[in-house]
């Protein structure tokens, strides 16, 4: 601000000093003053035209920064965008020590319950916006994706908890935790041996869920992106972790 003001009073004196020239006029002027005048007229011309420059590049910057902030804005509102419509679940992939083993050589719950740890048991993969497209229409009907990956964090939690008690050593349950456990072990097949599952059972003593015709149509689904597996028999219906 002081450079703008300092050169405003410069501009000001020298056009004092013309108009004091030019008021001069009248009177002849000697030689030298006139070509004193002309000096000074053809200096301001040019300081003014380093001026119009200046302003033409700051113009120029102006609608460069002008764009740049579009530009910021736009990326802004992308980034909000996306802060609203942020899954509810993402999609990840666990291992674990046992799932490095053939199923065949896995030892069934019931031999190795005491040493087996919390940390081995699997979880279900959340389902993808990409594998929820791919789901045929007729199959998905009006489930939503949330409500979708609502009943995989179900199945997780009883499975969790499921194999939690299978875990326990006897002593350390109480009564209803005891029969929970011999339920799990009678449970057992050959073709569960070493795998993970779950019943409609566990579904209820575990969650909040319906197990309703809505829930084994979610099921299908869940069969249709290869995330569970039915084992049948003795009246039970095993819903296997794949």
């Amino acid at each position: 601000m002081a450079d703008l003001e300092e050169i405003y009073q410069h501009f000001q004196n020298k056009l004092s000093s013309l108009q004091c020239m030019l008021d001069l006029s009248a009177v002849d002027l000697p030689q030298q003053k006139i070509k004193k005048l002309a000096q000074e007229v053809l200096g301001l011309g040019r300081i003014l035209e380093e001026f119009e420059k200046c302003v033409d590049q700051q113009k120029e910057q102006l609608k460069q920064l002008k764009e740049l902030e579009k530009l910021f804005q736009n990326d802004l509102e992308s980034v909000q965008h996306m802060k609203d419509n942020f899954p509810a679940h993402i999609p990840k992939r666990k291992s674990s020590v046992m799932d490095n083993k053939p199923a065949d050589h896995q030892p069934a719950w019931a031999e190795k319950t005491k040493k087996i740890s919390r940390n081995f048991v699997k979880e279900m993969d959340y389902i993808t916006t990409q594998e929820y497209d791919g789901i045929p229409h007729y199959m998905k009907g009006r489930v939503s994706y949330e409500q979708l990956n609502a009943v995989v964090e179900g199945i997780n939690t009883a499975v969790a908890a499921k194999y939690k008690i299978l875990c326990q050593p006897l002593k350390a349950l109480n009564n209803h935790s005891r029969k929970l456990q011999q339920r799990f072990k009678d449970q057992e097949t050959k073709d569960t041996r070493g795998q993970f599952f779950v019943v409609e059972e566990d579904m209820h003593e575990f969650t909040q869920m319906k197990v309703d015709k809505r829930f084994q149509g979610i099921l299908n689904m869940l069969r249709q992106c290869q995330r569970l597996r039915e084992v049948r028999g003795g009246g039970l219906v095993r819903y296997v972790l794949m």
